[in-house]
């Protein structure tokens, strides 16, 4: 069950309570009262999908040769770098956010030293989160690099992206 799930839940019962014990008092004329004060969700550690993540690899690295194009998510189109990881992960069935700048708000960051295949990485272009690709392990990453380029692979040693890495993100289901 996904955090999303596992929250919605645990705030599904915490409403369900609160309105079934209202339900049974009686209408009377008297000042409001605060709510009573809950106790926060317990924070829940995702596992990620190995096997999302395995065919979210397999599916980016099947578009390597494949044409950049801004706004691209698609084989027949081609493919920006968010729209490359958004489609691979849309082929492993789960669903992630399109826009580099909305993947790097809403997914769960991720140090270097905890990366996984299926994990996508942060680039620094001009001061901003503006470029993701995809990890699939040994250092290594798949992305759509930029106009009159095509989808590659590349490698996170290499002192252009050591300069500009900023963090991992984790997409969870």
């Amino acid at each position: 069950m996904s955090v999303v799930s596992r929250i919605t839940l645990v705030l599904f019962a915490l409403t369900s309570a609160t309105l079934s014990a209202c339900s049974w008092q009686t209408p009377v004329a008297s000042p409001p009262t605060a709510p009573p004060q809950r106790s926060p969700a317990p924070v829940v550690t995702p596992t990620p999908n190995e096997s999302a993540r395995s065919t979210a690899v397999a599916v980016a690295l099947a578009q390597v040769g494949k044409p950049y194009r801004f706004g691209g998510a698609s084989p027949n189109e081609g493919f920006d770098c968010s729209g490359l990881v958004w489609f691979a992960y849309r082929n492993a069935g789960v669903q992630t956010p399109r826009t580099t700048r909305a993947m790097w708000r809403e997914l769960l960051p991720i140090g270097r030293d905890e990366l996984l295949p299926g994990d996508l990485l942060f680039f620094n272009i001009d001061g901003k989160p503006e470029h993701v690709g995809l990890y699939i392990g040994d250092d290594r990453f798949v992305h759509a690099p930029s106009s009159g380029k095509t989808v590659t692979v590349a490698d996170m040693s290499q002192p252009y992206y050591r300069r500009v890495w900023l963090r991992g993100a984790r997409v969870t289901d």
